[in-house]
Protein backbone atom coordinates (compact mmCIF):
# COMPACT_ATOMS: atom_id res chain seq x y z
CA UNK A 1 0.00 0.00 0.00
CA UNK A 2 1.44 3.29 -1.40
CA UNK A 3 2.16 6.14 1.42
CA UNK A 4 0.23 8.75 0.24
CA UNK A 5 1.47 12.45 0.38
CA UNK A 6 -0.56 14.83 2.71
CA UNK A 7 -3.46 16.70 1.14
CA UNK A 8 -3.16 20.66 0.89
CA UNK A 9 -4.16 22.48 3.96
CA UNK A 10 -5.75 25.00 2.12
CA UNK A 11 -8.68 22.03 0.66
CA UNK A 12 -11.76 22.22 1.24
CA UNK A 13 -13.28 19.42 3.76
CA UNK A 14 -15.88 18.42 1.19
CA UNK A 15 -13.06 17.92 -1.41
CA UNK A 16 -10.81 16.28 0.62
CA UNK A 17 -13.46 13.83 1.56
CA UNK A 18 -13.93 12.59 -1.86
CA UNK A 19 -9.87 12.21 -2.51
CA UNK A 20 -9.67 9.99 0.66
CA UNK A 21 -12.36 7.94 -0.47
CA UNK A 22 -10.70 7.45 -4.13
CA UNK A 23 -7.39 6.86 -2.27
CA UNK A 24 -8.80 3.95 -0.73
CA UNK A 25 -10.47 2.61 -3.59
CA UNK A 26 -7.49 2.71 -5.10
CA UNK A 27 -5.19 1.03 -2.48
CA UNK A 28 -8.32 -1.59 -2.68
CA UNK A 29 -7.59 -2.52 -5.95
CA UNK A 30 -4.07 -3.08 -5.96
CA UNK A 31 -3.52 -0.89 -8.60
CA UNK A 32 -0.48 0.87 -10.36
CA UNK A 33 -1.40 4.47 -11.59
CA UNK A 34 -0.67 3.42 -15.02
CA UNK A 35 -2.93 -0.28 -14.80
CA UNK A 36 -5.52 3.01 -13.33
CA UNK A 37 -4.90 4.85 -16.25
CA UNK A 38 -5.02 1.60 -18.67
CA UNK A 39 -8.64 0.75 -16.84
CA UNK A 40 -10.24 4.44 -16.45
CA UNK A 41 -8.55 5.95 -20.06
CA UNK A 42 -6.96 8.71 -17.63
CA UNK A 43 -3.76 8.92 -17.55
CA UNK A 44 -1.33 8.05 -14.72
CA UNK A 45 -0.27 11.87 -14.39
CA UNK A 46 -3.99 13.08 -14.31
CA UNK A 47 -4.45 10.87 -11.91
CA UNK A 48 -1.63 11.97 -9.36
CA UNK A 49 -3.15 14.85 -9.39
CA UNK A 50 -6.71 13.92 -8.75
CA UNK A 51 -5.34 11.85 -6.00
CA UNK A 52 -2.90 14.51 -4.53
CA UNK A 53 -5.79 17.00 -3.95
CA UNK A 54 -4.31 19.61 -6.98
CA UNK A 55 -6.74 18.88 -9.24
CA UNK A 56 -10.70 17.84 -9.19
CA UNK A 57 -11.44 14.70 -10.92
CA UNK A 58 -14.24 14.83 -13.70
CA UNK A 59 -17.55 12.84 -12.84
CA UNK A 60 -16.61 9.82 -15.37
CA UNK A 61 -12.93 9.16 -13.74
CA UNK A 62 -14.90 8.83 -10.54
CA UNK A 63 -17.63 6.70 -11.69
CA UNK A 64 -15.01 4.28 -13.53
CA UNK A 65 -13.01 4.39 -10.15
CA UNK A 66 -16.35 2.77 -8.40
CA UNK A 67 -16.81 0.52 -10.89
CA UNK A 68 -13.06 -1.02 -10.86
CA UNK A 69 -13.91 -2.61 -7.45
CA UNK A 70 -17.81 -3.41 -8.57
CA UNK A 71 -19.02 -0.40 -6.27
CA UNK A 72 -22.53 1.25 -6.54
CA UNK A 73 -21.00 4.57 -7.79
CA UNK A 74 -24.07 6.38 -6.64
CA UNK A 75 -22.79 7.31 -2.96
CA UNK A 76 -19.06 8.14 -4.57
CA UNK A 77 -20.79 10.44 -7.05
CA UNK A 78 -22.94 12.40 -4.51
CA UNK A 79 -19.29 12.93 -2.77
CA UNK A 80 -18.28 14.27 -5.82
CA UNK A 81 -21.35 16.40 -6.60
CA UNK A 82 -20.22 18.41 -3.02
CA UNK A 83 -16.67 18.36 -3.78
CA UNK A 84 -17.44 19.88 -7.32
CA UNK A 85 -19.61 23.05 -6.18
CA UNK A 86 -17.21 23.59 -3.22
CA UNK A 87 -14.40 23.52 -6.11
CA UNK A 88 -16.31 25.77 -8.37
CA UNK A 89 -16.70 27.97 -5.35
CA UNK A 90 -13.13 28.33 -4.69
CA UNK A 91 -11.88 29.16 -7.92
CA UNK A 92 -14.72 31.73 -8.79
CA UNK A 93 -13.24 33.42 -5.19
CA UNK A 94 -9.73 33.11 -7.28
CA UNK A 95 -10.62 33.97 -10.34
CA UNK A 96 -13.79 36.78 -9.93
CA UNK A 97 -12.38 40.29 -11.39
CA UNK A 98 -12.41 43.04 -9.10
CA UNK A 99 -15.69 45.22 -9.15
CA UNK A 100 -14.68 48.33 -11.06
CA UNK A 101 -13.69 51.65 -8.81
CA UNK A 102 -15.75 54.66 -8.89
CA UNK A 103 -13.74 57.77 -7.66
CA UNK A 104 -13.93 61.39 -8.00
CA UNK A 105 -11.04 62.06 -9.92
CA UNK A 106 -13.56 62.01 -13.23
CA UNK A 107 -15.20 65.35 -12.29
CA UNK A 108 -10.98 66.41 -12.52
CA UNK A 109 -9.73 65.02 -15.32
CA UNK A 110 -12.43 66.24 -17.40
CA UNK A 111 -11.71 69.77 -15.78
CA UNK A 112 -8.46 69.58 -16.87
CA UNK A 113 -9.24 68.31 -20.13
CA UNK A 114 -11.42 71.31 -20.45
CA UNK A 115 -8.80 73.31 -19.07
CA UNK A 116 -6.28 72.35 -22.50
CA UNK A 117 -9.05 72.82 -24.64
CA UNK A 118 -9.56 76.39 -23.84
CA UNK A 119 -6.36 76.92 -23.94
CA UNK A 120 -5.95 75.56 -27.66
CA UNK A 121 -8.55 77.25 -28.09
CA UNK A 122 -7.66 80.84 -27.31
CA UNK A 123 -4.30 80.13 -28.32
CA UNK A 124 -2.40 82.87 -30.79
CA UNK A 125 0.37 81.70 -32.87
CA UNK A 126 3.27 83.70 -32.08
CA UNK A 127 4.30 84.35 -36.11
CA UNK A 128 2.31 84.27 -38.95
CA UNK A 129 3.51 82.25 -42.15
CA UNK A 130 4.36 85.11 -44.66
CA UNK A 131 1.61 86.03 -46.97
CA UNK A 132 -0.90 85.05 -44.55
CA UNK A 133 -4.54 87.27 -44.18
CA UNK A 134 -5.13 88.12 -41.04
CA UNK A 135 -8.66 87.77 -42.19
CA UNK A 136 -8.46 83.65 -42.04
CA UNK A 137 -7.06 83.31 -38.87
CA UNK A 138 -10.01 82.78 -36.36
CA UNK A 139 -9.23 84.28 -33.29
CA UNK A 140 -11.95 83.61 -29.94
CA UNK A 141 -12.82 87.16 -28.54
CA UNK A 142 -12.39 87.42 -25.30
CA UNK A 143 -15.91 87.11 -24.18
CA UNK A 144 -15.77 83.46 -25.43
CA UNK A 145 -12.25 82.91 -23.92
CA UNK A 146 -13.99 84.35 -20.45
CA UNK A 147 -16.82 81.93 -20.31
CA UNK A 148 -15.26 79.32 -21.52
CA UNK A 149 -12.96 80.04 -18.19
CA UNK A 150 -15.80 80.30 -16.24
CA UNK A 151 -17.68 76.95 -17.37
CA UNK A 152 -14.34 75.53 -16.18
CA UNK A 153 -14.45 76.77 -12.75
CA UNK A 154 -17.98 75.69 -12.34
CA UNK A 155 -17.25 72.24 -13.51
CA UNK A 156 -13.89 72.06 -10.63
CA UNK A 157 -15.98 73.49 -7.79
CA UNK A 158 -18.93 71.08 -8.06
CA UNK A 159 -16.32 68.27 -8.09
CA UNK A 160 -15.00 69.44 -4.85
CA UNK A 161 -18.54 69.73 -3.63
CA UNK A 162 -19.10 65.89 -4.63
CA UNK A 163 -15.80 64.78 -2.95
CA UNK A 164 -16.83 66.71 0.22
CA UNK A 165 -20.69 65.79 0.48
CA UNK A 166 -20.91 62.26 -0.35
CA UNK A 167 -18.99 61.06 3.23
CA UNK A 168 -20.76 63.47 4.93
CA UNK A 169 -24.12 62.32 4.29
CA UNK A 170 -23.23 58.72 4.96
CA UNK A 171 -21.89 60.33 8.27
CA UNK A 172 -24.82 61.74 8.92
CA UNK A 173 -27.07 59.00 8.39
CA UNK A 174 -24.46 56.68 10.78
CA UNK A 175 -24.96 59.19 13.55
CA UNK A 176 -29.20 59.80 12.74
CA UNK A 177 -28.87 56.10 13.62
CA UNK A 178 -26.23 54.21 15.49
CA UNK A 179 -28.34 51.30 16.41
CA UNK A 180 -29.98 50.57 13.03
CA UNK A 181 -28.69 47.37 11.86
CA UNK A 182 -26.91 47.60 8.24
CA UNK A 183 -28.71 46.98 5.07
CA UNK A 184 -26.78 43.83 4.44
CA UNK A 185 -27.21 42.18 8.00
CA UNK A 186 -30.98 42.94 7.58
CA UNK A 187 -30.98 41.07 3.95
CA UNK A 188 -28.77 38.32 5.41
CA UNK A 189 -31.13 37.71 8.77
CA UNK A 190 -34.20 37.55 6.07
CA UNK A 191 -32.80 35.32 3.82
CA UNK A 192 -31.02 32.60 6.04
CA UNK A 193 -34.08 30.05 6.72
CA UNK A 194 -35.29 28.52 9.80
CA UNK A 195 -36.43 25.44 10.49
CA UNK A 196 -38.31 23.72 13.62
CA UNK A 197 -38.91 20.23 14.57
CA UNK A 198 -42.77 19.18 14.54
CA UNK A 199 -41.94 15.26 15.91
CA UNK A 200 -45.27 13.29 14.88
CA UNK A 201 -45.61 9.66 13.70
CA UNK A 202 -47.41 8.48 11.19
CA UNK A 203 -48.29 4.61 10.09
CA UNK A 204 -45.43 4.03 12.09
CA UNK A 205 -42.64 6.23 11.21
CA UNK A 206 -41.48 9.38 12.33
CA UNK A 207 -41.89 13.11 10.20
CA UNK A 208 -40.27 16.33 11.74
CA UNK A 209 -42.45 18.64 9.22
CA UNK A 210 -39.29 19.34 7.29
CA UNK A 211 -39.59 16.74 4.23
CA UNK A 212 -41.08 13.52 3.79
CA UNK A 213 -38.54 12.15 1.45
CA UNK A 214 -37.81 8.32 2.02
CA UNK A 215 -34.37 7.54 0.30
CA UNK A 216 -32.85 11.31 -0.60
CA UNK A 217 -28.96 11.22 -0.55
CA UNK A 218 -27.31 13.45 2.11
CA UNK A 219 -23.89 14.16 2.09
CA UNK A 220 -20.90 16.45 4.09
CA UNK A 221 -21.88 20.38 2.87
CA UNK A 222 -25.42 19.81 1.40
CA UNK A 223 -28.48 22.33 2.79
CA UNK A 224 -32.05 22.46 2.92
CA UNK A 225 -35.19 20.74 4.53
CA UNK A 226 -34.38 17.56 4.17
CA UNK A 227 -30.83 17.87 5.99
CA UNK A 228 -33.11 19.94 8.47
CA UNK A 229 -35.62 16.74 8.64
CA UNK A 230 -32.77 14.16 8.98
CA UNK A 231 -31.25 16.63 12.35
CA UNK A 232 -34.79 16.39 14.00
CA UNK A 233 -34.93 12.74 13.73
CA UNK A 234 -31.42 12.17 14.77
CA UNK A 235 -32.57 14.26 18.06
CA UNK A 236 -35.83 12.16 18.30
CA UNK A 237 -33.48 9.33 18.43
CA UNK A 238 -31.55 10.76 21.06
CA UNK A 239 -28.62 11.79 19.11
CA UNK A 240 -27.48 15.61 18.90
CA UNK A 241 -26.58 16.73 15.56
CA UNK A 242 -25.64 19.87 16.95
CA UNK A 243 -28.32 22.95 15.98
CA UNK A 244 -31.69 22.37 13.44
CA UNK A 245 -29.93 24.66 10.56
CA UNK A 246 -30.32 22.54 7.64
CA UNK A 247 -26.67 22.16 7.13
CA UNK A 248 -24.78 19.14 6.98
CA UNK A 249 -22.09 19.73 9.10
CA UNK A 250 -19.52 17.86 10.67
CA UNK A 251 -21.89 17.51 13.98
CA UNK A 252 -24.63 15.90 12.00
CA UNK A 253 -22.23 13.78 9.70
CA UNK A 254 -21.12 12.06 13.34
CA UNK A 255 -24.90 11.85 14.38
CA UNK A 256 -25.46 10.02 11.28
CA UNK A 257 -22.39 7.85 11.73
CA UNK A 258 -23.69 6.99 15.49
CA UNK A 259 -27.02 5.84 14.23
CA UNK A 260 -26.02 4.09 11.31
CA UNK A 261 -23.82 1.88 13.83
CA UNK A 262 -26.40 1.53 16.15
CA UNK A 263 -28.63 0.36 13.27
CA UNK A 264 -25.73 -2.39 11.63
CA UNK A 265 -25.64 -0.50 8.79
CA UNK A 266 -22.51 0.88 6.94
CA UNK A 267 -21.29 4.02 9.38
CA UNK A 268 -20.24 6.03 5.88
CA UNK A 269 -21.88 9.40 7.02
CA UNK A 270 -24.06 9.47 4.13
CA UNK A 271 -28.02 9.82 4.22
CA UNK A 272 -29.81 7.00 1.91
CA UNK A 273 -32.70 4.99 1.96
CA UNK A 274 -31.76 2.69 4.26
CA UNK A 275 -30.63 5.14 6.93
CA UNK A 276 -33.43 7.45 6.50
CA UNK A 277 -35.33 3.96 7.15
CA UNK A 278 -33.83 3.93 10.12
CA UNK A 279 -34.09 7.33 11.10
CA UNK A 280 -37.79 6.92 10.24
CA UNK A 281 -38.78 3.82 11.89
CA UNK A 282 -36.88 4.38 15.12
CA UNK A 283 -34.62 2.51 17.86
CA UNK A 284 -37.29 -0.14 18.02
CA UNK A 285 -37.54 -0.96 15.22
CA UNK A 286 -33.88 -1.77 14.94
CA UNK A 287 -34.02 -4.09 17.62
CA UNK A 288 -36.58 -5.86 16.57
CA UNK A 289 -34.75 -5.86 13.04
CA UNK A 290 -31.67 -7.31 14.61
CA UNK A 291 -33.46 -9.67 17.41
Amino acid sequence: MPRWKELPTELDPRVRQLVVRLRRLKDHSGLTMRQLAAKTGYSAKSWERYLGGRSLPPREAVEAMARIEGDDPTRLLALHEVAAEAWGDRRGAASAPEAPRTTEATGTAETAEAVETAEATTAVPESLPAGTKKARLHIPSPRVALVAGALTLVVAVSAAVLVVTRPADGAGRAAADPHAPSAAAASSSRSKPTYTCQVERIDDHWYAGNSRTQDALLAYGHAGPKVAEAQCLLRRAGISPGKIDGIYGPLTQRAVKIIQKRAGLPNDGLVGPHTWKALRTGPQAWKAHQG
